[in-house]
């Protein structure tokens, strides 16, 4: 089995989506890394983060041959009723790939399962699609690390901040940077 852990990050010009691959929720080290620089994503809209993120994460994607067996978003799968990013990733996919979704922040009608890992107080909310929802939020509490954000979560967030950073520093154009 193959997960994806994928994460974007913005900066002014532009923004990275990156993604560290593993075998197993308990790894602590990635067994692979991929990053994309791309140009300027659509604006931000409440409740339509889809909008701006899918298309990176897409991209992104067809660098990964073959295409893992799960992968986990750093986002909402559902927002209510409503689909999120995990649903409309998960519908491009062709229903062919599961989606976990790990929300940091509760949104407003969401149905997340409530997940505390380490001492923290603050929960992760999450949703899915193609895997049961407890099944889930149980994989993603078993993951690796002490801290509320699990290790190989938090490896895909650092990947896309370093190289967004490295964009920023050696002012690149993003066009033509890869």
């Amino acid at each position: 089995m193959m997960i994806a852990a994928m994460d974007v990050h913005y900066f002014e010009t532009g923004c990275t989506a990156a993604c560290v691959l593993f075998s197993d929720y308990r790894d602590r080290r990635p067994s692979a890394s991929y990053t994309r620089i791309l140009p300027t994503p659509a604006d931000y809209v409440p409740g339509e983060f889809y909008r701006r993120e899918l298309p990176c994460i897409v991209t992104l994607l067809q660098q990964i041959n073959p295409l893992p067996d799960e992968i986990v978003i750093d986002g909402y799968v559902m927002l209510g009723d409503s689909p999120g990013l995990g649903q409309h990733l998960f519908k491009y996919l062709d229903s062919k790939i599961s989606v976990v979704g790990v929300a940091k922040s509760k949104f407003k009608g969401s149905f997340g399962i409530e997940v505390f890992r380490g001492k923290s107080t603050r929960p992760l909310y999450i949703t899915s699609a193609g895997i049961d929802q407890q099944k889930a939020a149980e994989k993603i509490r078993t993951m690796h690390g002490a801290y509320r954000i699990p290790t190989i979560l938090k490896q895909a967030d650092i990947l896309a901040r370093e190289k967004a950073r490295e964009m920023v520093f050696y002012n690149h154009p993003c066009a033509s940077a890869d």
